[in-house]
């Protein structure tokens, strides 16, 4: 065969994948979309549950009486576009220019080269800046509008401008064009199976993979800190740690995590493993692991979480540990949930039931939820109970991407890029395969915990709520707490959790630690990271905490298991899980975290 028939061959071979790709991705495609318009047909496509047409007549009508500050917004901009257009037009003649306008800090969207050295794209750049300054100041500067109007506006702008950034199209992103270049587009055809795979998973949802979903198994390379489910219930499953020193302390460590994610980012790998650190330093340590809800859990409210889920677990290790009382420790959720077990047993006169509360990114005092407000008011609230009617829960998957929302660039639009438009497959990483592993909320429960905790916010009241017949009152726990929230937190604001930590009567000790939501709480020692801040006093204003604290170089895990050396009692000897009257009945990390969605 010659050269050129050879090459005539391969020629064949290769537009016969192309065609063979192509119509495997027309047949996939059309499924989705007949699927999609099935359930609009039945539906009757999606309401304007977040009001927001309601937000921008507020606007209009706050614009029409006061037009001067659209006006001095406008003028700002088209003085920058025109600066903008003179600097591109001397840098066309090899003249430098400052920039009119420049990515915030933190901004990595436009950390290649290209964006700066080439002209066209650094104009490109600046241009989208300009506009998107412009749509955001114009929404902040209005006065007058309703608060929570003003909110989703500001919010849904900047979903808006993260959209169209110039780095989410292929003609306006250089490193993407290349790409598409010098593959002759196969970066798109992989881009768009990527898309069809995850519209599969989602059910013609976008579900965009963060990470390789095949890399990972629970029990092998993810919670594999050794330890047995000693107790179970339609709930919760409770797993008792296997311990790694000869003696432990009296005390045991009962570990409530949210319901709403899994309670493995607590456990993800050995070198940063909240659980392993623990058991490593001498502690007996339990661990709930919550159902992930299915339609039997329908009729379950935030009472059967109180009842089935930390009282039962209390009595459960208890009985394991001797009568000993608990080193509680609850993350977000599961933090305000510790919290009203704390009042409840405190109303039956059963506080000595809990040795001491530990408090992780919590929020009691809902006053101000941030950015997670514009997800809750009545009108969607509503539309939660009427959507989850006929399952009995609220879906996983839209909970998840309404938490991504509020990290967009970094959770939705960097992966858009990467996995659609460069066609590459999502690098192995634990924690974003936690992220990935979403889990249901029973719709009664759910839509009582908005209602009563974000928009009524009567839980952080005296008597506010009643749970399992009992009236709660945040306010009576004497028990001895340790609340820490992280400085960037985008979820439960340090600033919004200091309040809860005011309501308490016990001697109370807050800390601040640097970075995020989830690393700054999953911080251990040995990385020497973020660093935490500590202050002697608890002043009425975070401000004035702030002001006074003092910065401490690695993790609060350290500073807390000092805090933890008066109350965790003398060592005994070491707990064997399943040793006594509650036998193993399965082998860490148990069957209900293995439920996905």
């Amino acid at each position: 065969m010659s050269a050129q028939t050879q090459h005539d061959s391969e020629s064949l071979d290769e537009k016969a994948d192309v065609v063979q790709i192509f119509d495997d991705i027309a047949r996939r495609s059309q499924r989705i979309v007949k699927d999609f318009m099935d359930r609009q047909s039945v539906g009757g496509g999606e309401p304007d549950v977040m009001n927001i047409g309601g937000a921008f007549l507020d606007l209009t009508e706050q614009l029409i009486q006061d037009p001067s500050k659209l006006v001095n917004a406008q003028l700002e901009f088209w003085q920058n576009y025109a600066q903008l257009c003179h600097n591109m037009l001397f840098g066309m003649i090899g003249q430098q220019a400052s920039p009119v306008v420049e990515p915030k800090k933190g901004d990595r969207r436009f950390k290649g080269k290209e964006w700066t050295e080439v002209a066209l794209f650094d104009f490109i750049k600046q241009s989208y800046l300009l506009t998107s300054q412009f749509f955001q100041k114009s929404i902040h500067s209005v006065d007058g509008m309703d608060e929570k109007n003003h909110q989703k506006l500001e919010f849904i702008t900047r979903q808006f401008v993260g959209a169209m950034s110039p780095t989410n199209f292929v003609t306006t992103n250089p490193d993407v064009l290349k790409r598409t270049i010098e593959s002759r587009g196969e970066n798109l055809v992989r881009g768009l199976d990527h898309m069809l795979q995850d519209l599969e998973r989602g059910n013609g949802r976008l579900d965009i993979r963060m990470t390789d979903l095949d890399a990972f198994e629970l029990g092998k390379n993810v919670a594999i800190t050794e330890g047995s489910v000693v107790f179970q219930n339609d709930m919760m499953q409770l797993i008792q740690y296997k311990p790694t020193t000869k003696t432990v302390y009296q005390k045991p460590i009962m570990i409530i995590p949210p319901w709403i994610n899994k309670y493995y980012i607590l456990d993800l790998s050995p070198k940063n493993s909240y659980v392993q650190w623990l058991v490593n330093q001498g502690y007996t340590v339990f661990m709930i692991s919550w159902v992930n809800p299915g339609a039997e859990h329908k009729d379950k409210t935030f009472d059967d979480y109180l009842t089935d889920g930390t009282l039962a677990a209390i009595d459960t290790i208890r009985q394991i540990t001797n009568d000993q009382p608990v080193m509680a420790t609850g993350y977000c959720l599961g933090g305000t949930l510790l919290s009203a077990t704390a009042a409840w047993l405190k109303s039956k006169g059963q506080a000595d039931k809990l040795e001491s509360l530990t408090y992780l990114a919590t929020l009691i005092d809902f006053s101000d939820p941030g950015e997670l407000g514009v997800f809750i008011d009545e009108k969607q609230v509503a539309s939660i109970e009427s959507n989850a009617a006929d399952d009995g829960y609220m879906n996983g998957r839209v909970m998840a991407g309404s938490f991504n929302m509020l990290r967009e660039n970094d959770l939705i639009w960097s992966y858009f890029i990467t996995n659609y438009l460069c066609g590459d497959t999502p690098f192995p990483f634990d924690l974003l395969y936690w992220n990935s592993d979403a889990t249901n909320m029973p719709a009664k429960m759910h839509t009582w915990y908005l209602r009563k905790m974000y928009m009524e916010n009567c839980f952080k009241d005296s008597e506010g709520v009643e749970l399992a017949g009992v009236a709660i009152d945040v306010s009576t726990i004497k028990t001895p707490a340790y609340f820490v929230s992280t400085h960037d937190d985008h979820i439960a604001k340090w600033q919004s959790t200091y309040p809860g930590a005011k309501l308490h009567q016990g001697p109370v000790k807050f800390v601040l630690g640097g970075s995020g939501h989830i690393a700054g709480i999953v911080n251990p020692p040995v990385n020497n990271k973020y660093g935490f801040q500590t202050c002697d006093e608890l002043p009425d204003s975070p401000d004035d905490w702030l002001e006074n604290a003092q910065q401490n170089e690695g993790s609060w895990w350290t500073d807390w298991d000092i805090w933890a050396s008066e109350k965790r009692g003398k060592k005994v000897p070491a707990r064997i899980p399943g040793s006594g009257k509650f036998k193993a009945l399965e082998a860490a990390p148990g069957s209900y975290v293995k439920r996905r969605i």
